[in-house]
């Protein structure tokens, strides 16, 4: 199942990436890969399977009840931050 040429230019103007004709022929065969992949995921039968919804561990230790904590004080969570305002690590404005 390897995408089209303009699947794959559309893809990658979703992604808003910018690819030369080389790149475009390199990842439309690993974007084949992965939905071949998604594909034999798909043929499984996986009707006797219990959905989760997590992974990890299951029992009683996957969740611990919260706990709080003494958190870390301004002077110490602030010590390597290239500047700050008071108490708050000090950011370039990004949006008008």
């Amino acid at each position: 199942m390897t995408p089209t040429r303009d699947q794959v230019r559309k893809v990658a103007s979703l992604a808003r990436l910018e690819l030369s004709a080389e790149e475009e022929v390199t990842l439309g065969g690993r974007l084949g890969a992965i939905l071949e992949a998604f594909a034999t995921l798909a043929a499984l039968d996986t009707s006797g399977v219990q959905p989760t919804a997590h992974a990890g561990p299951l029992g009683d230790d996957a969740q611990r009840e919260d706990e709080v904590l003494a958190s870390l004080p301004p002077s110490k969570s602030l010590a390597n931050a290239p500047a700050t305002v008071g108490t708050s690590f000090a950011v370039p404005k990004i949006l008008e």
